[in-house]
């Protein structure tokens, strides 16, 4: 933090080109996503020499006018190079074609969060995802996942499952390092977890805990794979401070989770893990804390996404930093045993106990 965040590194020159950039955000985003959509950037890539307008105008299928619409954007941008009249792709521009992480960005950003990000002020004030009618009329986004249309389904889950899928493997051996017989998993969603779980393992007995619609959706997804027999649901909506858990699990895994709810929300679900465990039981919880990433790009998008949870999905949660985490984790009556960074795309998987 103190390196990264305490002083200016750009010139003045710098800084105030940002704030240009900044200043017409949206614009560049859209004019981005359509040079993707419409494949320009991957006709620029198979043309290393260079294309002039018109040759990008039929490649494309659109009018000369439009094509330079884009380039001609996407020049003062910088995701594109012109030369003697003809453009190529910058760096920039390869990064946007070739980084999968930049890909569930940009649809992620387009399909959930771009028509309700122009209620964020609201939303900041009245503590609610003022944004959200954008999508549907429900009173958080989760309760409306299995109502999406198929493309915002297929954006949403992109974005969720690309982060947690790159860590999962990672995390088994250390999940089952005591040898669990019974497993909880705490927003267990489509029950990818559950089946990386009973394949790697099989004995154990895995509990999905979610929304009830959610269980049905994570029904659907697993009936008939192997192992499926050992994983069962438990719907229950844990916004409600009465709604307890079963007992008697040797883990309990929550898999970015507690970042969907507020602090306080997030100390009582805690407390209610907390008492779903047996004596020497393991919580284990992973998130990416935007505070331990090893790259400021990573940091910086952690943080926005902060903004869809604000806008969107609930009003009033965040991506943690770590001060926030532990500080929640011993109000509950827990505490961090161990810590392991760098799973994945930038998670830490937090190794708790009854204090």
């Amino acid at each position: 933090m103190e390196k990264r965040y305490t002083k200016d590194t750009l010139s003045a020159k710098a800084a105030q080109e940002l704030a240009h950039v900044i200043a017409f955000g949206p614009v560049v985003f859209q004019i981005t996503r359509v040079m993707l959509k419409e494949g320009i950037f991957e006709y620029l890539r198979e043309h290393p020499e260079g294309s002039c307008i018109k040759e990008i105008s039929e490649a494309s299928g659109l009018t000369e006018y439009a094509a330079k619409v884009l380039l001609e954007s996407s020049l003062t941008l910088g995701t594109v190079l012109l030369n003697d009249g003809r453009y190529t792709l910058s760096k920039v521009g390869w990064f946007m074609l070739t980084d999968p992480m930049v890909k569930v960005n940009v649809d992620f950003n387009h399909d959930i969060n771009y028509m309700g990000m122009f209620h964020l002020d609201k939303a900041l004030r009245e503590g609610r995802p003022a944004g959200l009618p954008e999508l549907g009329p429900w009173p958080t986004i989760y309760e409306g996942l299995s109502s999406l249309d198929e493309r915002q389904k297929e954006s949403w889950f992109g974005f969720d499952h690309f982060y947690s899928d790159n860590s999962f493997d990672q995390a088994l051996p250390l999940v089952f390092a005591g040898k669990p017989e019974k497993l909880m998993d705490i927003g267990g969603n489509t029950g990818k977890w559950a089946m990386k779980c009973v394949s790697y393992n099989p004995d154990v007995q895995v509990t999905i805990v979610d929304l009830p619609q959610q269980v049905a959706m994570m029904r659907e997804q697993t009936c008939g794979q192997p192992g499926a027999d050992r994983i069962d649901g438990f719907g229950i909506n844990l916004l409600d401070p009465d709604a307890g858990l079963p007992g008697g699990y040797d883990v309990v895994w929550m898999s970015q989770f507690l970042d969907c709810f507020s602090g306080e929300q997030v100390v009582s679900i805690l407390r209610r893990a907390a008492g779903a465990i047996r004596r020497g039981g393991r919580i284990f919880i992973m998130e990416t804390l935007w505070d331990r990433q090893k790259y400021p790009a990573a940091s910086f998008d952690l943080a926005q996404t902060s903004v869809y949870f604000t806008a969107m999905a609930n009003g009033n949660s965040k991506m943690f930093n770590t001060d926030d985490l532990w500080s929640y984790i011993g109000a509950a009556g827990l505490r961090v045993d161990k810590v392991t960074d760098g799973l994945g795309y930038g998670h830490s998987l937090i190794e708790c106990s009854l204090a």
